[in-house]
């Protein structure tokens, strides 16, 4: 059964850091890449950053490069996203999903709260 599981997220002071990890089960990071989105309050969803499988190239949304990191711990089955210099407007939800052999994302998490507010 395919399972991915956020945490991590929280309350955070602009200019903070936060980790969030997902953790998948039923599959390897080695062959399906994921993504984290993000949907703020009163928005759509958005794409946040990617990971590839085969090298674990890495893509990333213009509004986080330079303070997100995604990385992975096939290992460990997981995935993260190292989240720095948070701004007020990084406040959302956070859901990580695989990508599929059709190219669309098929499975999604639950997904988890950051809260950027002093």
């Amino acid at each position: 059964q395919v399972q991915l599981v956020e945490s991590g997220g929280g309350l955070v002071q602009p200019g903070g850091s936060l980790r969030l990890s997902c953790a998948v089960s039923g599959f390897t990071l080695e062959y399906y890449a994921i993504g984290w989105f993000c949907r703020a309050p009163g928005k759509g969803r958005e794409g946040v950053s990617f990971i590839s499988s085969a090298d674990g190239s890495t893509e990333y949304a213009d509004s986080v490069k330079g303070r997100f990191t995604i990385s992975r711990d096939i290992a460990k089955n997981t995935v993260y996203l190292q989240m720095n210099s948070l701004e007020s407007e990084d406040t959302a939800v956070y859901y990580c999903t695989r990508k599929g052999w059709s190219g669309g994302m098929d499975y999604w998490g639950k997904g988890t709260l950051v809260t950027v507010s002093s």
